[in-house]
């Protein structure tokens, strides 16, 4: 059996999540991040999901994404309901996940080509 190393076609790859760090591509991050598969956007000023507001979402919307995934730590964690409606109003799904799960699914989307935005909230 041949095995081959498939490097992803866009810049930033998630290697893995928790609730308290990340790894994007060999940077090990611990404060809540904006991933974008052309663009890392560290300081997401975001960090308990039951807390964000609207405002909080426009760097992930500043993208143009199709979908946002909301990475919520360790736990699956919605956000109050206006901060989803401001997302949905201006037409861009937002699915909300434990970080680990929403890793896997940015590489996933991110990998087919979609216009995928990832939020991601980790202790500080």
């Amino acid at each position: 059996m041949q095995l081959n190393l498939e490097r992803p076609d866009h810049e930033f790859f998630l290697r893995g999540a928790d609730g308290a760090s990340a790894l994007v591509n060999d940077r090990h991050l611990q404060a809540s991040f904006v991933l974008a598969p052309d663009r890392l956007i560290e300081g997401w000023r975001a960090h308990e999901a039951k807390a964000l507001a609207p405002e909080d979402m426009e760097p992930l919307l500043a993208l143009e994404p199709e979908v946002i995934l909301l990475g919520t730590g360790a736990t699956q964690v919605f956000p109050p309901a206006a901060t989803l409606a401001a997302c949905l109003s201006r037409n861009v799904g937002v699915e909300v996940m434990t970080n680990a799960a929403a890793a896997r699914t940015f590489n996933v989307l991110a990998g087919e080509g979609r216009r995928v935005v990832a939020g991601f909230l980790l202790n500080a």
